[in-house]
C-alpha cells in the first residue's frame, strides 16, 4: 500500500482516467477507446502507470490518440448531458472500483477485468450521464454487472 490507496488501485484508476480522458476528446464509446488502444498497450499503460502520472492526463490521453489513430466519433455524452457533467477522474474511480471487484471475485488480471467491464453492457449505461447508473453504489453496480442488467431501473 502506497498512499491511501493499493498501488494496484491507483494504477487501474490512471489507465481509466486515460480512456475517459479520450472518450471525451474525441467522442468515443469507451468500449470502442479500449479496443482501439488494445490489450498490449493498455498492459504497457498499466504496467508503467507510476510513471505516466508524471505527465498530465491529457498528455498521455493525446499521445494515444495519436499513436492509434482514435479518430472522432459521434458519442458525445457531454454535451448531450441534461445535468451537471461528472469529473472525468470521478468517472475513472466508478470504472476502477468495478474492474477491481470484477478482478477479485472472478480471480482474473486487472486488464482482463478492465477489458471485461468496458466491454460490456454496464460500460453504455455508465456513460450515460442522463442516468443514475454512474453515481450507484460499488456493491449496486457489481451486483448489476453481475446479472447482466440493472438491478432496478
Amino acid at each position: 500500500m502506497e498512499g491511501r490507496e493499493p498501488k494496484l488501485d491507483n494504477d487501474l484508476f490512471f489507465v481509466c482516467a486515460v480512456i475517459e480522458q479520450i472518450g471525451r476528446t474525441t467522442t468515443n464509446r469507451r468500449a470502442d477507446v479500449v479496443r482501439a488502444i488494445g490489450e498490449k498497450k493498455l498492459s504497457h499503460l498499466f504496467e508503467l502507470a507510476d510513471v505516466y502520472h508524471c505527465e498530465p492526463v491529457e498528455n498521455t490521453a493525446n499521445d494515444l490518440i495519436e499513436n492509434h489513430n482514435i479518430t472522432k466519433s459521434d458519442f458525445d455524452n457531454v454535451s448531450n448531458c441534461k445535468y451537471k457533467v461528472p469529473y472525468f477522474m470521478d468517472i475513472a474511480r466508478v470504472y476502477m472500483r468495478l474492474i477491481v471487484d470484477v478482478m477479485k471475485q472472478n480471480d482474473t488480471s486487472p486488464i482482463d477485468a478492465l477489458i471485461a467491464v468496458y466491454s460490456s453492457w454496464i460500460s453504455g449505461k455508465i456513460d450515460d450521464y442522463n442516468s443514475s447508473m454512474y453515481f450507484e453504489n460499488q456493491q449496486y453496480l457489481y451486483e448489476s454487472y453481475i446479472a447482466g442488467e440493472p438491478l432496478r431501473e
